[in-house]
């Protein structure tokens, strides 16, 4: 009886040694399970925190920013121009937008007038030799099927009528190509267009190299101005309307573009590459546009709002940025030098004066 106690005493302590084991085990896996509970639980948390502090800072910017374009607006004699409902900007139709360049005409009018019909009578002969096929050869009409494998009548008509359509379609494609891509004049402005994530900068190289930053303006503010949505900016590219525009794109970060379809205007945005066209608006006015190329989250956010005003208005616009200055008065204080220089060379007293008074106003 005792040694079966001594066993059952050994035993039962060697049981609560096993039990007590395997509670210690137990606790720690709970531990362990509620310390992963908790830091899953702090992640999301956390990522929740960012989120919301990424939102709160981006409007803070964003309202900065405007608070920033306000004061300057009201310190300087420059007023952005009010928009004209439906130029320039989405009218809500199915056709494209009303064109304020010559080649933009051009491409209208070829669409309109040449491919629209095109599309349209092709599309109504292939509808109808199928329906005709579809009655005349049926099983019911045609007990008999025909044997014949060929005919050269409708082989050479079905190759040669697709030929000539398309030489038809690549004739005034071409020629709108070549148009499009024309070399600007030397006198042209030169804008320098730079995408960034997710904004834009235009520097004026030939007007003393200021850069204008353009931020998205919130919806109820661009309502709030008469302006579309997520479309508005609070600061536009600000270009001469009737003048060449020798337009430059570039990327600070990865590929965007820069498309503005009442311009009939679209040109890619690539990192380390300068590409180069140009652009003459017709008629003052503001036209909208936005990145058409996918370059991240917030591509949807970089909107593009151009300007055109009348050249002396420019003007004066160019010389109310900081460092603007008119390039043809730089060239003509340039010329002026010259010719007095070139006079006082030549033992000309009056040429010796205004050289001297030309120095003086350098």
């Amino acid at each position: 009886m005792q040694c079966c106690t001594r066993i059952n005493l050994f035993g039962n302590r060697s049981e609560c040694a096993n039990l007590n084991e395997a509670e210690s085990i137990r606790h720690m896996n709970l531990g362990q399970s509620r310390q992963w509970a908790q830091n899953f639980i702090m992640a999301i948390a956390i990522a929740f925190m960012l989120a919301f502090a990424f939102q709160g800072v981006a409007a803070q910017e964003t309202e900065a920013a405007t608070e920033v374009t306000a004061e300057v607006t009201g310190a300087s004699g420059y007023t952005p121009m009010a928009p004209t409902e439906g130029k320039g900007m989405p009218d809500g139709g199915i056709n494209f937008q009303d064109q304020y360049t010559a080649t933009g005409k051009d491409a209208l009018f070829m669409h309109d007038a040449f491919l629209l019909p095109m599309m349209t009578i092709v599309s109504l002969l292939v509808l109808g030799l199928l329906l005709w096929v579809v009655a005349r050869y049926r099983r019911k009409a045609n007990p008999e099927p025909s044997k014949n494998t060929h005919n050269t009548l409708i082989e050479v008509v079905w190759t040669l009528v697709p030929v000539l359509v398309l030489v038809a379609i690549a004739i005034p494609s071409i020629s709108l190509l070549t148009k499009q891509f024309e070399t600007p004049p030397e006198d042209a402005v030169t804008v320098k267009v730079i995408g960034y994530q997710w904004y834009w900068g235009y520097e004026y190289p030939d007007n003393g190299g200021f850069e204008v930053v353009s931020n998205m303006l919130p919806k109820a503010e661009a309502l709030a101005n008469g302006e579309p949505a997520m479309l508005a900016v609070d600061k536009r590219m600000v270009v001469p309307a009737n003048t060449p525009i020798r337009l430059q794109t570039t990327s600070a970060d990865v590929i965007h573009s820069f498309a503005v379809p009442s311009l009939w205007f679209k040109l890619d945005a690539v990192p380390g590459r300068l590409n180069e066209r140009m652009l003459n608006i017709e008629e003052p006015g503001v036209y909208y546009g936005q990145c058409s190329e996918l370059c991240g989250p917030r591509h949807g956010f970089m909107p593009i709002a151009v300007e055109a005003l009348p050249r002396d208005e420019w003007e004066a616009w160019v010389l109310e940025q900081p460092g603007g200055a008119l390039a043809n008065a730089d060239a003509a204080a340039e010329e002026d030098t010259e010719s007095a220089e070139d006079a006082a060379e030549a033992g000309d007293a009056e040429g010796v004066a205004e050289a001297e008074s030309a120095e003086a106003a350098e």
